[in-house]
């Protein structure tokens, strides 16, 4: 335990799990966030720590949009916890408010990491004093204050690295007690630690110095020199590096046999170490009850390693100062855990010569083992005659932990229940060590090393179904059997059932097997052989959960999505974010769920089908329906925000539906990163209701979240998913009949057409919803569909036709009082009088536009109405105000990750720069467009792109390289059918063909 406290009975601990206790009691610290956001204040030991030094540490780069929020949530939890008498609305006084930060006073020695620097002052001043073995004493004492991992149950970037700080620091402390054992003459009895410790660290030579000398001085001279050479092959291995220096002097000592290599003598002043009583283990039977290994384990070898170490690290020493090791392996049912646990524990029976106890704990079934049932079941198997072993359950664990008291017993015990049932059965003694199982994750199992299991890796799992069907079969048909282990979801327990079941049909092959998975309606089903069920071993943990615990995981299961929030969770579940968060932070411990990231959830792919299955049994097909459209209500909602603030004065989100309330922004970056992190579930909501649609009502909110993710497609990140999405709506409002929903998608697929500059495609699409527009009366996107197509006819240099939709568009804004819309037309119109030869008409309409846009407040409409200006300056040779707005307007694209724009700035500064005859800044900019453009998926842009950097390189003499580009280029704009193929053939024919090697200019590297 963590030690004492003197004032307000309170002491913390971060030397393992995050812990709190008051007057003995422990303390509901809450999620592992809010552990987090606690241990970060601990070690900040009362400095103060400002909101955003905490979302850094806490949440990193993968911050949530409403992180600020959460954590005052979280601050605000905490001090309940940790005052909770205090009168509302009085003052914290021990996690206060410091300016626009937060600290935490605390007593010196209410936190164990104080006490265990203090320990180590204590035992250097000690050793300076010539009291060494005060000073080993007090190191051990210090060393007792760590009960595993430090940190534990915490995450993001702060703990991490202080977790990694405070393991080495552990570290250093236990090669200096090593050191001070040596010097006391206690080379015999660190053996066995030394052993394990570098085994734990292998490659950390100061332990391997001090193993050799111990070994050395046992008079064990071989197996010293085993070490080295050991050492040597790791170190040669792992970092094409010899042993140091003073290992090798080592080395060297022992194989002269140095005599000063023997050990000194111990002070007058420090008697002699007592050699301890060994303990008479052969008094009593030794235990043998682990079950069999099975013969064909596959995989896991770095964990194996990790829990041999941790599990024998102290057990060999028979010393009352240590702690018993405890590791708590938690995961999904089926994901392998007991079969891990036995393989462990079969491997270390030389490490626990006294032998091995096991329990099945049956803590998921309707008849779960009693501890004192279990604890009954131990001392029999340790020869306690059974009619004096008590009744109460406390005195038989007092018994059992008295009989294991200087033995060496290794204690599984499977399928745990909770802590509350695992606390009685763990030994008491340093000698012995526990391996618990269970789902759920044992966070409040004092000690213990939590293991929190995955799935196996995908060569692992092929490995395991080759073993098991057998190996000629699998590398016969090799990647079938990959998807078969695909379709396990690389889950240990379904890919040994399938497996198995193909072994047993020698006529089947592994890709009849595939296709008999492929069906996601059966593919429970067909994971069963003998008594051996993928669905009844999920059925085990469902069945534990409570009545709001088992709705959350069925109606989660709904949505399509790679995963959820924990805001669109509140949605689908109806109920607050805070209560959403609890429910699904429970599931996370139930191993039912996993949380990939902060905030963000997730389903193994087979028990989201097991989840869907209980889904169908239990829910009404209506309440199934409304969970959907509460979610994409939610995301509507939000998105909608994310288009006001993308888009000021825009009417379009306020002719969008509106059934269900979502998030709201407080910057244009802000909304566009929320976009950009849902945009996979925000598709997978869009299909899904495309796919179930049988009535318009059911299809508007989809084709109105297409309609207000306009942002997001300008980002470039999703452009494939916006063609495959507007389809999918525009095939099933057309089914139904639906002219609105068919006017939305057709609106956002001419969107994605332009921008892969299929203009033709696009033009039919937006003139089709201007019909629609016009015979509905919709004002949804009148405005924007006339001036898209304005701009889709100029781009096909049809500039009188496109100046008159321009007018048109200009009409119905002014019209309809939208004076966003008028600069847009202003804007976008110059290039069109530029096309006719009016430039002076150009100018005037893109300084108008840019005029409105700065008067209204509009930063994005601001941005673009830049861009349309410098392009215009840039043509008449006003190129320094042209480079100046570019400069302005890509620096706001690049904030918001408007990446499309961004891309599109970067062609036309190059441009300028060519024109101003600045050749190597051209091709700076010009290298940038093309890198974005083809990071994105744009077509359109990388030709434009590579015109540039062709013009730029011709300007600096590298015609071979400017060629290159210029044919690139020529080639993607054939394909595409844009006009530009005509400049450049023309350019292209002007440039000889050459091959010179070598040309003065950039160095730049052009590939397709």
């Amino acid at each position: 335990m963590a030690g004492q406290s003197v004032e307000g009975g309170l002491r913390f601990a971060v030397l393992g799990p995050v812990r709190a206790w008051r007057d003995g009691l422990e303390l509901d610290l809450g999620t592992p966030l809010q552990r987090s956001i606690l241990g970060m204040l601990l070690l900040r030991e009362g400095r103060a720590v400002t909101p955003n030094e905490m979302i850094d540490a806490v949440w990193g780069e993968d911050a949530p949009p409403r992180a600020l929020g959460a954590l005052r949530t979280y601050v605000s939890r905490l001090r309940t916890v940790l005052e909770p008498d205090r009168p509302a609305r009085s003052r914290p006084e021990l996690l206060t408010s410091i300016g626009r930060g937060y600290a935490l006073r605390l007593p010196s020695d209410a936190l164990d990491l104080v006490r265990f620097e203090r320990g180590l002052a204590d035992a250097e001043a000690a050793r300076k004093g010539g009291r060494l073995r005060e000073a080993a004493e007090g190191l051990r004492a210090a060393l007792a204050l760590f009960e595993g991992e430090p940190l534990a149950g915490t995450v993001g970037p702060y703990a991490e690295h202080q977790r990694d700080r405070l393991i080495e620091r552990r570290l250093s402390v236990v090669e200096t007690l090593m050191d001070m054992d040596l010097e006391l003459g206690n080379h015999a009895k660190i053996i066995s630690e030394l052993i394990a410790l570098t085994a734990d660290h292998p490659l950390r030579e100061g332990l391997r110095a001090q193993l050799m000398l111990a070994l050395y001085r046992c008079g064990r001279q071989g197996d010293a020199l085993n070490v080295f050479t050991e050492t040597r092959e790791a170190l040669i291995d792992e970092l094409g590096i010899e042993p140091g220096p003073d290992l090798t002097a080592l080395h060297h000592r022992i194989l002269a046999a140095d005599p000063t290599l023997a050990p000194a003598e111990v002070p007058a002043d420090e008697p002699a170490a007592e050699e301890e009583e060994q303990p008479q283990a052969h008094e009593l039977p030794r235990p043998a009850q682990l079950p069999a290994a099975v013969n064909d384990f596959t995989g896991r070898k770095e964990l194996t390693v990790r829990l041999r170490t941790l599990l024998s690290a102290q057990s060999s020493a028979l010393s009352s100062e240590g702690g018993v090791p405890v590791v708590a392996i938690s995961g999904i049912g089926g994901v392998g855990k007991t079969t891990l646990a036995v393989h462990v524990a079969h491997q270390l029976d030389d490490v626990f010569p006294d032998g091995q106890l096991y329990a099945d704990l049956r803590g998921y079934t309707d008849e779960t083992t009693a501890p004192e049932s279990a604890l009954g079941g131990f001392l029999r198997a340790l020869g306690i005659p059974p009619d004096v072993i008590p009744d109460r359950p406390a005195e038989r664990s007092a018994l059992y932990r008295s009989i294991l008291a200087e033995r060496r017993i290794l204690v599984l015990l499977d399928n745990a229940r909770d802590a509350e049932q695992v606390s009685p059965l763990l030994p008491g003694s340093p000698g012995c060590a526990a391996i618990v199982t269970s789902r759920v994750k044992l966070a409040d199992l004092p000690s213990a090393k939590l293991i929190d299991l995955d799935v196996m890796e995908p060569g692992e799992s092929l490995s395991l179904f080759a073993a098991v069907a057998g190996p000629e079969r699998v590398a016969a048909e090799h990647g079938a059997a990959m998807d078969v282990v695909a379709a396990c979801g690389f889950l240990p327990l379904a890919v040994r059932i399938v497996a198995a079941r193909l072994a047993a049909r020698p006529s089947w092959t592994v890709a009849s097997l595939m296709s008999r998975l492929a069906d996601e309606q059966r593919r429970l089903d067909e994971m069963r052989v003998g008594n051996l069920a993928v669905e009844a071993t999920f059925a085990l943990g469902y069945g534990q959960l409570t009545s709001a615990q088992a709705r959350a995981f069925r109606l989660l299961s709904l949505p399509n999505g790679p995963g959820i929030s924990a805001g669109a969770a509140a949605a689908v579940l109806s109920t607050s974010a805070f209560e959403a968060e609890e429910v699904l932070e429970s599931l996370v411990d139930a191993s039912l769920l996993e949380a990939p990231a902060p905030g963000r959830y997730r389903f193994h792919d087979l028990l989201k089908l097991f989840a869907r299955r209980e889904l169908e049994k239990t829910e009404r097909p209506e309440a199934r329906a409304e969970a959907l459209r509460r979610l994409l209500g939610f995301y509507l909602a939000s998105a909608q925000s994310a288009h006001r603030l993308a888009y000021e004065g825009s009417m379009i989100p306020d002719h969008l539906a509106m059934i269900g309330s979502g998030l709201t922004f407080n910057s244009v970056d802000e909304a566009v990163a929320w976009l950009i992190a849902e945009g996979d579930s925000l598709f997978a909501a869009i299909n899904q209701a495309a796919a179930a649609t049988r009535t318009a009502e059911q299809l508007l909110a989809a084709g109105d979240l297409l309609v207000a993710m306009e942002p997001l497609l300008e980002s470039g990140t999703h452009t494939r998913e916006f063609d495959q999405g507007t389809r999918a709506v525009l095939a099933a409002a057309r089914s139904i009949g639906d002219a609105a929903g068919e006017l939305r998608a057709r609106y956002v697929l001419g969107r994605v057409l332009f921008a892969g500059n299929r203009l033709r495609e696009a033009e039919e699409h937006f003139r089709r919803v201007h019909e629609l527009s016009r015979e509905r009366g919709e004002k949804v996107v009148m405005g924007e569909v006339l001036n898209a197509l304005a701009v889709v006819v100029g781009r096909q240099r049809r500039h009188t036709e496109a100046l008159a939709l321009f007018d048109s568009a200009m009409g119905y804004y002014r019209e309809n009082g939208v004076p966003a819309g008028e600069a847009l037309v202003l804007s976008y119109s110059a290039r069109d009088h530029l096309g006719l030869g009016r430039p002076e008409d150009a100018i005037a309409a893109a300084e108008k536009g840019l005029t409105i846009f700065t008067e209204i407040g509009s930063g994005a409409g601001t941005a673009r109405a830049r861009y349309h200006l410098g392009i215009v300056l840039s043509r008449v040779g006003r190129l320094t105000e042209a480079v100046h707005h570019h400069a302005e307007c890509l620096a706001f694209f690049r904030a918001s990750k408007q990446r499309v724009w961004e891309q599109r700035v970067c062609s036309r500064l190059a441009e300028t720069f060519i024109a101003a005859e600045r050749y190597p800044d051209a091709v700076r900019h010009a290298e940038q467009a093309l890198l974005i453009s083809r990071e994105i998926g744009h077509p359109y842009g990388e030709a434009l792109s590579l015109t540039v950097l062709g013009k730029a390189l011709r300007g600096l003499g590298s015609t071979t390289r400017s060629r290159d580009c210029l044919r690139q280029a020529f080639e993607i704009f054939s394909r595409l059918g844009a006009p530009e193929a005509g400049d450049l053939k023309v350019l292209l024919d002007s440039i000889p063909d050459t091959n010179s090697v070598s040309e003065p200019g950039a160095g730049a590297v052009v590939e397709s």
